[in-house]
């Protein structure tokens, strides 16, 4: 008897060990929030804009295919943040963004002599596009100052703002959104500054923490004033980890801390390895990846293939906790490192997997959905998940993998017999596939390898 009790007590912890040592289900729970997500995004400036409306030979058939691409959400890829490019070039050559005040008025106090083309190097056409697709965010950021504004007396290779001008800077900015409020495009989020720790050969103008605080204080009442409906964005640094002692600096001052609505940040400077040190909304307002060749690949190990901006992109969203990521430029010439890559001249365009990358995320999470927690996933899947606000759900999962995985996950927040699935990898892109179930509360997914696999729970 007593072997008996020792043989069934030896079972007994030989049980234990084993449930103890089974694997958790990864869990999604849909019923809580983390950061609110205010949408995908692209920048066409720099007269990119002006090549979409056709200035090297695109035909309006063409132009509306690439148009729906980026903008349509049943065709494209839905993206819903336009970032303008506030320009300070005194010439139209393209690649220059031009300025709406080409001469110096006399001193900081003179009245300005403002000149409005109402066309903006395409962007004024654009915006007007993309409002009609639905868009409602709309990102004006400043490359630079005019050139007698600055302490170089150019609008390129740096250059800081002199303080006398800070005012008339400030006035500048608000002119440029009221020229875009007279063509019926509100300018929902205004920046001053791109890339303010590092100097550039084209346009580029230098602060520091403390001199982007230091115009703060004279933009935000400025913006109070103005009767605009536009919220203030800083700094843009070109690194996410730089942009850090911006956002401390602007936390640690109540005038620029009640100036500013959103957090932005670049990240060329490596990936995002921590969020802001902020309560505000956070966005990553510029990247590509590096690359001197026009790439179509999905994983082709350069470095600036699909999988590279699938990666970043949920790495962005979960480290960085971003409400918004903003790829660098949406269409361009040559050995571009946009999306798609316009012919040069002619009538012909081409798609990266880097657009299908975004596309996949950006037509399912919707401006106004949150992201909500992950838990106990394997370690070579990358997971994400968003609930929209028409309750529709979305997960999206990067397989890192070589080999074909089936993962299960225990879902919290309702169930549904009828999941839609997408892959996008080498052959696919956004392609439906039969490779998701449900049972009760268990989400089945079969997993390509190297894949991105998008899930639609209505």
């Amino acid at each position: 008897m007593k072997r008996l009790t020792a043989l069934a007590a030896v079972c007994m912890l030989a049980l234990t060990s084993q449930a103890v040592a089974a694997p958790a289900r990864p869990g999604i729970d849909f019923n809580a929030t983390l950061q609110p997500i205010d949408g995908f995004g692209f920048s066409m400036a720099f007269q990119r804009a002006d090549l979409l409306h056709g200035a090297r030979g695109l035909s309006p058939a063409k132009q509306r295919e690439v148009l729906d691409l980026l903008l349509s959400q049943d065709k494209g890829a839905g993206l819903s943040i336009l970032r303008l490019g506030i320009g300070s070039s005194t010439d139209t050559v393209y690649d220059h963004m031009p300025t709406i005040l080409p001469a110096d008025p006399g001193g900081p106090d003179a009245t300005p002599k403002y000149v409005w083309d109402g066309w903006d190097g395409g962007q004024v056409w654009l915006a007007k596009e993309a409002k009609a697709y639905g868009v409602k965010r709309f990102y004006a950021d400043a490359w630079s100052a005019p050139a007698f504004m600055k302490t170089n007396g150019s609008e390129n290779n740096g250059g800081e703002l002199l303080p006398e001008w800070r005012q008339a800077y400030a006035n500048y900015l608000i002119q440029y959104a009221k020229f875009y409020r007279q063509e019926g495009i509100g300018i929902t989020d205004l920046g001053f500054t791109n890339e303010p720790d590092w100097t550039a050969t084209y346009a580029s103008m230098r602060f520091t923490p403390q001199q982007a605080v230091d115009f703060l204080k004279v933009l935000g009442p400025t913006v109070r004033r103005s009767g605009l409906k536009t919220e203030l964005v800083c700094c843009d640094a070109a690194g996410w980890d730089r942009q850090g002692a911006y956002t401390e600096a602007i936390e640690a001052d109540p005038a620029a801390d009640k100036a500013v609505r959103t957090v932005t940040g670049h990240r060329y400077s490596g990936p995002t390895q921590l969020p802001q040190p902020t309560d505000k909304r956070v966005w990553m307002s510029e990247w590509s990846p590096d690359g001197s060749t026009w790439d179509e690949h999905w994983d082709d190990g350069s470095g600036y293939d699909g999988f590279t901006i699938a990666a970043d992109i949920q790495n962005t969203l979960t480290v960085g906790n971003a409400s918004a990521y903003v790829y660098w430029t949406g269409a361009s010439l040559g050995a571009t490192r946009g999306l798609i890559q316009l012919a040069n001249p002619g009538d012909d365009y081409r798609v990266s997997k880097r657009y299908w990358a975004l596309a996949a995320f950006s037509r399912f999470i919707r401006p106004g959905a949150v992201r909500v927690p992950v838990t106990d996933t394997a370690p070579a899947l990358r997971v994400t998940a968003f609930r929209n606000t028409d309750g529709s759900r979305v997960i999206e999962i990067l397989n890192t993998a070589a080999t074909e995985s089936s993962a299960e996950f225990s879902l919290h927040g309702g169930h549904d017999r009828h999941p839609d699935g997408y892959v996008t990898d080498e052959t696919h892109s956004i392609t439906p596939a039969d490779i998701v179930s449900t049972h009760g509360t268990t989400l089945t997914a079969t997993l390509a390898p190297r894949a991105l696999t998008t899930i639609v729970l209505d």
